[in-house]
């Protein structure tokens, strides 16, 4: 069955502004050859891809699964045709990325301003996801490559590179400095209030087997989305938790926060690189994936 590509264009920015009027304009054509296209291109697929809405459109199941495919299409073929445009002038094009929060914070903010004033004609999206979903989407083409924070599992045709080390200590409020004075054993907090990432981060299950493997059951009394929110609910004595060291230090500096050292080794953690290597990436992806490589922290 062949269909013009210019269908799928079409059906493209309908789907992305669920709005015909909307996409019209976007393409610079008609409402009603919108409409004629996605009539024809419902068709030739022999199913329902809309639906109609008081306030626009929606997607059935059907077309929910065929933009899944045509989205990442269409983006890399605007991306290209884009850096093509621009291929003339050095720096320019497009790259999307996802980022775990804590990659974002520890590796990539301290980097993006000196890259983009070198490279002000490229644009950057970044994607905040958990480690798995942040995988999750990598594998199915959303981004160009993926900064993320170890653990995680990838196919073999996923390629990694580790850019940054670091490390997590265990902390509380000023409530909690009677636990600070002294080395502790991990049993010993039982008992106390717990603060961390929820079930669907990476942090959960390295812990948990943390916790396991130190014969120790323990629940989290307050699970957030990010390590950034961890650290206003410890503050705030409502629990201790593990937080990367660079993070807590300005609050262990202010007073606002203790450290409370435990005697067994916290797992190591690492910020890692990861790109499919069987997908090519556009002059922009690239430019800034070497530019990360290459600001890389050696392991002390």
């Amino acid at each position: 069955m062949d269909i013009n590509f210019e269908y799928y264009k079409i059906f493209y920015y309908v789907a992305k502004y669920k709005n015909i009027t909307k996409a019209a304009a976007a393409l610079g054509s008609s409402q009603p050859n919108v409409t004629r296209v996605m009539k024809l291109l419902e068709s030739q697929l022999n199913c329902r891809l809309f639906t109609r809405e008081a306030r626009g459109i929606s997607l059935t199941d059907e077309g929910e699964s065929l933009y899944a495919h045509v989205e990442i299409a269409c983006r890399h073929l605007l991306y290209a045709q884009e850096e093509i445009g621009r291929r003339g002038s050095y720096g320019y094009g497009a790259v999307e990325i996802g980022a775990t929060e804590t990659a974002l914070h520890l590796f990539l903010l301290p980097l993006l301003p000196d890259f983009k004033a070198k490279h002000p004609g490229i644009k950057i999206k970044i994607h905040n996801h958990t480690t798995p979903e942040t995988i999750k989407r990598l594998l199915n083409g959303k981004f160009d490559f993926a900064v993320a924070t170890t653990p995680f599992q990838t196919p073999k045709t996923i390629s990694c590179e580790k850019v940054l080390d670091f490390h997590e200590i265990l902390v509380g409020g000023t409530q909690y400095r009677h636990l600070c004075k002294t080395p502790i054993e991990l049993k010993d907090t039982r008992g106390y209030l717990w603060v961390g990432l929820g079930k669907e981060s990476a942090t959960y299950e390295l812990y948990k087997d943390f916790f396991i493997k130190n014969n120790i059951d323990m629940e989290l009394d307050m699970e957030v989305a990010t390590s950034d929110l961890m650290l206003p609910l410890i503050e705030n004595n409502l629990g201790i938790g593990f937080i990367p060291e660079k993070l807590a230090r300005p609050l262990l500096k202010e007073g606002r926060l203790v450290q409370i050292p435990i005697r067994c080794p916290v797992p190591p953690r690492s910020i890692q690189i990861a790109s499919d290597s069987g997908r090519g990436k556009s002059l922009a992806a690239n430019l800034f994936y070497q530019y990360l490589l290459k600001a890389r922290v050696p392991a002390p």
